[in-house]
């Protein structure tokens, strides 16, 4: 029998409009009778799908027979030094190496063999020990090569140990900072850290200063607007530490020369609500990105010395999205998004004309990456499709050449040629055409059960990617499809705030219609949905909007109890979401609009499908008590199921960390869908 959670009555009033939410309760992690629920519920899941274990056993090891476990990255140079990550079979988790660097071109590596004088900076199996969790929030080489800051969290909540380490001598320095968040900066010769920490909602919001050897760290800038993140970060040239404060709509820089980490921070341009900008520097001139009067932002050039000055470098187009920009010495690379793709533009620094580089397939994402030197003449790039594996190009700027240094390899004779990938475009409600990428393989007859994924929030773009996990699914005769829905980034700007605010529900919408269309269009006739986080609330809203179109669905740390999360400002996020959701605490209107649509609060008594949830014990985005809440509010009212919840009871937002139990935990889920639609083996 499923667990039924007691109910203890708890009235809200907001607006005039009180509720009664008998599940509150679940809110209070130290309760023994939540972590008996939870426990309660793993072991009712665990009943479920126990005639799934053969089936599970099945797809880990074939995601695993897929993948070189004993592999390495592409190196990525960086002052004297060739920096690369490699994997080792049967270990959990990556180790960072580096050697010395002998030439321009990357040394050449096989897996399972290293190179003469190679020195492990890092490995992240030692650090890990026995600890079942185990995460890095920063890794950073000082400009001169000579030290490392690094952090981990051992628990899930994303509360990191800032430690340093002397490359020269392999020892660990005595400093040893607790309660730090992700990232950092050092200046520019290698004395001083600079790092972030949160405060009680787990915001961001204050930067350090850290004299290596010193105990007394200084506070160089503290955030009080509770809407605003702050973070570092030193720029390319290592000219330029540079510190950005910013909101969901609104950002603020300051620079300080890296050359002196005691002295005080400038603003670039006072905070504008509505205008965001990025500061990059380019040899003589800073390169600002920026929407100021530019929905789809534009790029400028501004004055060392006067750097809120913006002289227009590329003017806004409609069609096209600047999404950031990289300088190096001698030309800029600009990389943008245009009709749902990706692409990277390249502006050469003597004066020659501007051009984009071309790449075949139809479908496809790219993105410069790993560029860490200024003075260079090839731009690194992440190229991958959903059939094309993730590669690693270099692109040589004399000769406008893409080198291939690298594809990720994909054991047991994977042959892409055995799988296409498709754009369709189904029409919303309103109107509006939403992109749908589409993947399967050649010999699937149609229609066919089908995963269809979305998100749809914070302008985050799920771009076509490759899975190798997802070939477990293909092979058996499933399409996998992505819903391109309004409130992500694929197609500009005005796309994601059409999917915001008093018009999130277009992202729910443009979802449902994305199923009816591949029905419609003879791809499907069962479709499990599928979303995590911010996606959990899109998968959750359309179960309630339209639970006959789905066979099943998977939510994974759903923000699924949306309209109490964002009333409460004590929790953490809360006020800096205001600007992505709307205040419900202090505005009417918004909080009878996101009560019309938050999953917990519509579950009514209609047959719901088949639902899988997710979450983490110690996840800090989304808290667990929500998809909790979720399930047991399902179990009571609505008809249908089962509903199912698994809680990983010592992670965080992203799951176990690592990569074994990471594939054990797909198996599971993709093991759930296939017994959706009626594959067994």
């Amino acid at each position: 029998m499923p667990p039924v959670a007691k109910k203890v009555p708890l009235e809200r009033t907001h607006h005039g409009d009180t509720v009664v939410d008998e599940y509150a309760w679940l809110l209070k992690k130290d309760d023994p009778d939540t972590i008996a629920y939870l426990e309660a519920e793993n072991a009712y899941t665990q009943e479920m799908t126990g005639h799934l274990q053969d089936l599970q056993e099945n797809i880990f090891k074939e995601i695993k027979g897929r993948t070189l476990e004993t592999d390495l990255s592409v190196p990525t140079r960086k002052g004297a030094w060739w920096y690369y990550s490699r994997t080792e079979e049967g270990k959990q988790y990556g180790i960072q190496c580096r050697v010395a660097a002998d030439g321009d071109s990357p040394p050449h590596l096989e897996p399972g063999t290293s190179l003469l004088g190679e020195q492990v900076i890092l490995d992240g199996n030692e650090l890990a020990g026995d600890s079942p969790f185990f995460s890095m929030g920063t890794s950073a080489v000082s400009p001169d090569g000579t030290k490392l800051a690094y952090s981990t969290d051992f628990s899930g909540d994303e509360r990191f140990t800032l430690r340093f380490k002397d490359l020269e001598t392999g020892e660990l320095l005595p400093d040893e900072i607790p309660g730090v968040f992700y990232g950092g900066a050092w200046s520019a010769d290698g004395s001083t850290f600079f790092y972030t920490t949160v405060d009680e909602a787990w915001r961001p919001y204050r930067i350090h200063r850290h004299t290596l050897g010193s105990t007394d760290d200084v506070v160089v800038h503290q955030e009080d607007d509770e809407r605003f993140w702050v973070g570092i970060g030193l720029t390319r040239s290592q000219r330029y530490l540079v510190l950005t404060s910013g909101s969901k709509i609104t950002s603020e820089v300051r620079v300080l020369d890296a050359d002196t980490p005691e002295g005080e921070f400038a603003v670039v341009r006072p905070r504008q609500t509505g205008v965001e900008y990025a500061l990059e520097h380019a040899a003589d001139r800073f390169l600002v990105l920026h929407n100021d009067g530019a929905v789809n932002f534009e790029l400028a050039t501004a004055p060392i010395d006067d750097p809120g000055n913006w002289t227009p470098l590329i003017e806004h187009r409609d069609d096209t999205r600047l999404l950031d920009v990289d300088a190096f010495k001698d030309y800029v690379s600009v990389h943008f998004r245009r009709d749902g793709l990706t692409g990277v533009r390249i502006l050469p620094g003597d004066g020659g004309e501007p051009y984009e580089i071309s790449f075949p397939e139809p479908l496809y994402d790219v993105a410069p990456t790993g560029n860490a030197e200024f003075e260079t003449n090839r731009l690194r790039l992440s190229y991958t499709s959903m059939v094309t594996p993730p590669s690693v190009y270099d692109y040589d700027l004399r000769s406008r050449e893409l080198i291939l240094l690298k594809q990720r390899a994909v054991l047991g004779g994977y042959d892409p040629a055995d799988y296409e990938q498709f754009r369709e475009w189904a029409t919303a409600p309103d109107g509006t055409r939403i992109p749908i990428s589409i993947v399967v393989r050649k010999d699937t007859s149609r229609p066919a059960p089908t995963l269809l994924y979305g998100y749809g929030s914070y302008e985050s773009s799920i771009d076509p990617y490759f899975s190798v996990a997802r070939l477990s699914l293909l092979d058996r005769g499933l399409v996998f499809a992505i819903a391109h829905v309004r409130g992500g980034g694929e197609m500009g700007r005005r796309w994601y705030e059409d999917g915001k605010l008093t018009r999130k529900k277009n992202s729910f919408t443009d979802f449902v219609a994305s199923a009816r269309h591949l029905k419609a269009e003879g791809w499907s006739d069962r479709i499990i949905a599928r979303g995590g986080s911010a996606g959990g609330l899109l998968v959750g809203a359309v179960a309630n909007l339209a639970p006959e179109e789905f066979a099943g669905i998977v939510a994974e740390v759903p923000f699924v109890d949306a309209l109490n999360t964002i009333l409460d400002p004590s929790l953490p996020l809360t006020v800096t979401e205001w600007d992505e959701w709307g205040d419900p605490l202090h505005d009417s209107e918004v909080y009878a609009y996101m009560k019309s649509y938050s999953p917990y609060e519509n579950v009514d008594g209609r047959p719901y499908p088949p639902i899988l949830a997710t979450t983490s014990l110690n996840d800090t985005r989304v808290l667990y008590h929500e998809p909790a809440k979720w399930m047991a509010r399902l179990r009571a009212t609505a008809q249908g199921g089962p509903f199912l919840l698994k809680t990983e009871m010592g992670a965080g937002h992203g799951g176990r960390s690592g990569r074994y139990d990471a594939w054990r935990e797909e198996a599971f889920a993709l093991s759930w869908i296939l017994d959706r639609v009626g594959v067994t083996e």
